[in-house]
């Protein structure tokens, strides 16, 4: 049945990429922008690293816990209001980071930021589903706004790099908030409702993907490929900056060109993946991050930290990533058709949690400022999705 309120949202493809992709883009940028000044937070805040990468896993984890919250209430009140509100918080929230010099504070700031990232987030994506599902402009609109998301690693570190050097690390958090109040200004005028009349009556029910053992393996195979570029990126200021001796514009370069492996990749997976399938992809993916993974650990072994030893094995780790994070989706998803949304918000929810807690034990267990958190995660992680993996092959 066709959503009635899909009159409201009468925009071409172009205006309405530009209201969406903003919302898209800032909820990834609150975290990669804010990379170049992370090894030198503990002196500015007068608190530890272990705090500090609290910072990192905190954003990630509300990201994802946060759809199973926002989700429900965007269906309940409708996807409007949970953007303007989610903006909101996202730009109070930001100018106060900037304003602080508490790490508790600081800490529960960046919490409270990824609550509104989140909120964008779901309201965005639910907005996409309720305009255009069933519509040609689908395919297109999914693909673009994942090619903006691709982009932030690339370029938001360095952006980042630059508003630190020349005005310095508040800095960051104003430019953070400035495109959100800007974004909702325009959005109150121009993001009309387009929750379909009769949403808020569904029940939602997680019992069916808890129960399903293809949900749960695809979803951890997802967490593995994730958790991987999260512990790479929570530990790759203090290895390269710290210790290698790169500024942060130097550092931003060479993470950059991580993103753009993974980015390349991606114009040509989806041909190998047609043809190995979703589990042959996601094995494939395990095996080039596990490859990559000795090679990092080699490099940790034997070379002094360099671009050499630390990012070339992480581009054939971001390739399996490639591999992986393309089908794990749809393996995880393809039972539950009549319940997609609900489906989708668990399975990020879980995998974000996986990547939050699971990456964070890795990296404080571990010394944060060598390749050593890095290595013994794609390793546990490739061994245990492996198993799954035999497991689901040996019932089929």
């Amino acid at each position: 049945m066709p959503n009635r309120n899909q009159q409201l949202w009468s925009y071409s493809l172009p205006v309405a990429l530009a209201l969406l992709a903003p919302f898209n883009i800032l909820a990834s940028l609150g975290m990669d922008v804010y990379l170049p000044v992370v090894p030198a937070m503990p002196a500015i805040l007068g608190t530890t690293p272990a705090t500090i990468q609290l910072t990192l896993t905190l954003y990630m984890i509300m990201l994802g816990l946060g759809q199973i919250v926002f989700g429900p209430l965007s269906d309940r009140w409708g996807r409007r209001p949970v953007l303007l509100g989610g903006a909101l918080l996202f730009a109070v929230t930001s100018l106060a980071l900037a304003a602080t010099s508490s790490a508790t504070l600081f800490l529960a700031l960046r919490l409270t930021q990824a609550a509104g990232a989140s909120a964008m987030l779901v309201a965005l994506f639910a907005t996409v589903r309720d305009v255009y599902a069933g519509r040609p402009e689908s395919a297109v609109v999914y693909s673009l706004l994942n090619a903006m998301l691709a982009c932030v690693p690339a370029f938001g570190p360095i952006v980042g790099a630059l508003i630190a050097e020349s005005i310095g690390w508040r800095g960051i958090f104003v430019t953070l908030a400035a495109p959100a109040i800007a974004m909702l200004v325009w959005a109150l005028a121009g993001w009309h409702e387009t929750r379909p009349r009769d949403e808020g009556a569904r029940r939602v029910s997680f019992g069916p993907m808890l129960c399903s053992l293809p949900f749960w393996t695809y979803t951890l195979a997802f967490g593995a490929a994730m958790g991987t570029f999260f512990v790479f990126f929570s530990t790759a200021p203090r290895v390269l900056i710290e210790k290698a001796g790169y500024s942060g514009f130097d550092f931003s370069l060479a993470f950059a060109t991580v993103a753009f492996v993974m980015m390349a990749t991606a114009r040509f997976a989806a041909r190998f993946t047609e043809r190995w399938g979703i589990a042959g992809s996601v094995m494939r993916g395990m095996a080039t991050m596990l490859l990559g993974a000795f090679l990092l650990l080699a490099g940790e072994l034997c070379l002094p930290p360099s671009f050499l030893s630390f990012i070339l094995p992480m581009w054939l780790m971001a390739m399996g990533i490639v591999f992986t994070t393309s089908v794990t989706a749809n393996g995880a998803l393809e039972d539950f058709g009549d319940m997609a949304g609900t489906a989708v918000a668990l399975h990020f929810c879980i995998q974000s949690l996986i990547v939050g807690f699971v990456g964070t034990v890795f990296i404080v267990a571990l010394d944060g400022a060598t390749a050593w958190p890095l290595f013994a995660y794609v390793t546990v992680m490739v061994a245990v999705t492996l198993l799954a993996l035999m497991r689901l092959r040996g019932r089929g």
